[in-house]
């Protein structure tokens, strides 16, 4: 295997670089002087071997195949070295860095911008740079991280000019984002930027194209799908995780299921082998089948490469990905471990970073253990399982266990000691987790890819299939969030040793030895598919009938962080939406857990209070939820999150209305939801029906406080919703005693930033009943007009 040694050796060559920086010319130099003792040697050995003079022959080839190494390993430190920006040179951009003027830099979007609910990344190509104290357009190169306020709107390829302080990419005590960007080629952050659009239309048509589908398709996954499900399958479908809520990622990430949701080495590995399997029963069990149906898998991937955008990370994961489908295409692990060593030393020759990239080290050790060890573990279970059943059965069980559960053990078992060497813990829930939903995963990206397919070409065809996925992205959610939630499931190891990750590697390749290629996966069995369709289907009706109107009025307090949040579900089954959080993924996934799948409309938006921690994150969800009407209540130009969902109601075509005092909405069956007071800062609105009365001063300010201390009519009230998370100007002990509600209710952040709630808020509060969402979670309450009936996620 000498090119899988040489690949290694070039490889270990730029790893050293790292630690022993010499000119590019010593290193070549040294690769010339290699080559030449090669070249010598093998001269030697030939001659030697012709006069029959040489009794070690072996030995001598040897001796020549170490120089040949020796000479692939110095080029691959002369590739790391030249492959270094000269950083203090005038004309790079990280030559700039952390000087105290404001710098003015031009230049081209290199990458989709990275949208969130605070903030937007942006990606530069820079092309000049403007700041040394005159109005001189220097020329400059290089790239730059820009972050800015959130705003919509930019485009790959567009020409801005952005305003800010440049810098060296902070150090964080559990993070290097310097290296994170180093390895990326990236060297210069703008952490304060402002930009102008200047032009657009730039970069490659190709990418705009494939950037521009890629976003319409996530358009088309939100109208599809509900949250969390529809933030899943943008992750698994689009290669886009931005919009899974932390908690839910969290959850993933605790139960060691985090490649279920990125597109990387690891995922598609999996989907190379689940396709080969698919593949295989259409085109049968015989080599000439086999190989069909490898080519058939490879084509397979190609075109899930292009859908999910083909950026970088995903091409380097295809090509990772397919190297297990040419060891199945060949029928041998030599020959698959040379092409996966030489394909990793061809990434590295291109970009050298690459080899410190998480991804690409995830990528390579799960392909090898695919190529290594799949076999070798069915082939163990094979015969642990002939030991209580018969060969054949035995064998017919570790085709349909090897196609959904030790393809991926293969992997995990390469990839495990880069887990936890990258981020010091083990999930030993992932042992339970991965068989739990693997199964459903071919059927669950075979029918969200036709779904998002059809929903582009005929919406209610996708939206048909959607359905039918639905219950698939559920269980794989619920199940995971199940299982997060087991003690000891993920297990903190500390920082590890890089000597115990080669010690590791070092003894598993030392019990490695060679087997047959991958045998046929096992065709399902008709009848288990119905009995699957048929439990599917009854998920998905369950479904729908939970969620069907139940006579009863429900109010739940979302969790949405610091701000407000508040679903109102009426008897008649119409849903109205008060205010909803800074966070546009929180409350996407809080809604989608809640409205019917197959109607997923607000008959009313409620803006009772216009400020960014209240309504920072609708505009999002108004892109992925119909809305009837909005119901305004103070000043619309007060924030830019105000601006911002004003200008999108207007693009959208949704009637505004003005809030008045004592304006009542008829929520249906005798209850309603009536407008107190107004003000600039927002509204105070009451919600009753019958015996319930629940008041909600969302926007109340000093002036509105005094005129409802005066109201008698709010004495005892069944629950109060305590304004500003808890601020104690707002929420007089006096007040809130003189209200006496039965319930209190407060919406704040965990940890948040501003010390909320305010100390004497909870003082005043001791002894009454309090639900808070930063230790409760979710607060509902429903109602039949005379009772109630509280639920919390947690108590």
């Amino acid at each position: 295997m000498p090119l899988f040694w040489l690949s290694l050796a070039f490889m270990a060559g730029i790893l050293l670089a790292v630690r022993v920086q010499l000119a590019v010319e010593i290193w070549l130099a040294a690769a010339g002087g290699c080559l030449l003792m090669a070249l010598i040697t093998a001269i030697y050995h030939r001659r030697s071997r012709l006069q029959a003079q040489s009794p070690d022959q072996n030995s001598r080839f040897s001796i020549s195949f170490i120089f040949l190494a020796c000479c692939a390993f110095a080029l691959g430190a002369a590739r790391y070295q030249g492959a270094l920006p000269e950083l203090n040179a005038q004309g790079h951009i990280a030559y700039y860095n952390d000087r105290e003027i404001e710098s003015r830099v031009t230049g081209v979007i290199a990458r989709p911008p990275q949208v969130e609910d605070q903030q937007t990344r942006l990606r530069l190509k820079v092309e000049s740079i403007q700041g040394l104290g005159d109005d001189v357009q220097v020329p400059a190169k290089g790239m730059l991280q820009v972050r800015l306020s959130r705003a919509v709107g930019w485009q790959y390829g567009d020409r801005l000019q952005v305003r800010g302080h440049l810098e060296t990419p902070p150090e964080f005590e559990d993070f290097s984002y310097r290296e994170y960007l180093a390895q990326q080629g990236i060297y210069s952050y703008m952490g304060d930027g402002i930009a102008q659009r200047i032009s657009g239309g730039r970069g490659n048509p190709l990418l705009r194209w494939i950037y521009a589908y890629k976003a319409h398709a996530l358009e088309i996954v939100y109208r599809l799908w509900p949250d969390p499900e529809a933030s899943l399958l943008s992750g698994i479908l689009l290669g886009d995780e931005s919009g899974i809520p932390e908690d839910v990622d969290q959850a993933f990430r605790d139960t060691g299921t985090s490649h279920i949701i990125v597109i990387s080495g690891f995922n598609i590995t999996i989907i190379a082998a689940l396709l080969v399997g698919l593949f295989s029963r259409m085109f049968g069990s015989g080599e000439f089948g086999v190989r069909r149906a490898a080519v058939f898998a490879l084509l397979g991937i190609a075109i899930y490469t292009i859908l999910v955008g083909a950026d970088a990370a995903v091409v380097r994961a295809a090509i990772m990905g397919s190297l297990a489908l040419f060891a199945t295409l060949v029928g041998r692990r030599q020959v698959g471990l040379n092409t996966l060593a030489i394909v990793a030393a061809a990434m590295a020759a291109f970009n050298p970073q690459v080899l410190w990239n998480i991804g690409f080290q995830l990528s390579f050790a799960a392909t090898m253990g695919l190529v290594l060890y799949a076999d070798r573990l069915k082939e163990a279970f094979e015969r642990l399982a002939s030991r209580f059943v018969t060969l054949e059965i035995a064998q017919q069980w570790s085709l349909a266990v090897g196609e959904y559960l030790l393809y991926t053990l293969a992997a995990q078992v390469m990839v495990l000691p880069v887990i936890i060497y990258h981020f010091q813990r083990v999930s030993l829930s992932s042992l339970l987790a991965n068989p739990l939903i693997l199964p459903v995963q071919p059927p669950l990206m075979m029918l969200g890819g036709l779904a998002l397919l059809a929903g582009t070409i005929y919406f209610p065809l996708g939206q048909l299939l959607a359905w039918i996925a639905w219950p698939l992205v559920a269980y794989t959610i619920r199940v995971v969030e199940l299982l997060s939630k087991l003690p000891g499931g993920a297990v903190s190891l500390g920082e590890v040793s890089l000597l115990l990750v080669a010690a590791f590697y070092a003894l598993l390749f030392g019990l490695t030895y060679s087997g047959d290629r991958f045998e046929r996966a096992r065709s399902w069995i008709r009848p288990g598919t119905v009995l699957v369709g048929g439990m599917l289907l009854a998920v998905l009706v369950w479904r729908l009938v939970l969620a069907a109107p139940d006579g009863r009025l429900h109010m739940t307090v979302l969790d949405v962080g610091t701000g407000d949040g508040i679903l109102v579900q009426t008897p008649g089954g119409r849903n109205l939406l008060i205010d909803g959080g800074p966070s546009g993924r929180q409350l996407s996934d809080a809604l989608g857990r809640r409205l019917p799948p197959g109607r997923r409309q607000l008959d009313w938006l409620v803006v009772a209070a216009p400020g960014r921690e209240q309504i920072g994150g609708l505009v999002p969800v108004l892109d992925r939820y119909t809305v009837g009407k909005v119901l305004w209540a103070g000043t619309r130009q007060g924030s830019f999150a105000s601006r911002e969902l004003e200008s999108r109601l207007v693009q959208l075509g949704i009637p505004v209305e003005k809030a008045a005092s004592g304006q009542a909405l008829d929520l249906g069956g005798g209850s309603e939801l009536t407008v107190l007071g107004v003000c600039q800062r927002g509204a105070i609105l009451l919600l009753e029906w019958n015996n319930f009365r629940m008041l909600l001063p969302v926007g109340i300010d000093f002036e509105m406080l005094e005129e409802l201390e005066g109201m008698p009519d709010l004495k005892g009230l069944t629950a109060l919703m305590l304004a500003e998370s808890g601020y104690a100007p707002v929420n007089p002990p006096e007040w809130v005693e003189a209200l006496g509600p039965e319930l209190n209710l407060l919406s704040v952040g965990a940890g948040d930033r501003s010390g909320l709630p305010s100390p004497e808020t909870l003082e005043a509060l001791d002894g009454h009943n309090l639900l808070r969402t930063d230790r409760n979670g979710w607060i509902r309450l429903s109602t039949d007009g005379e009772q109630l009936w509280v639920e919390v996620e947690q108590d």
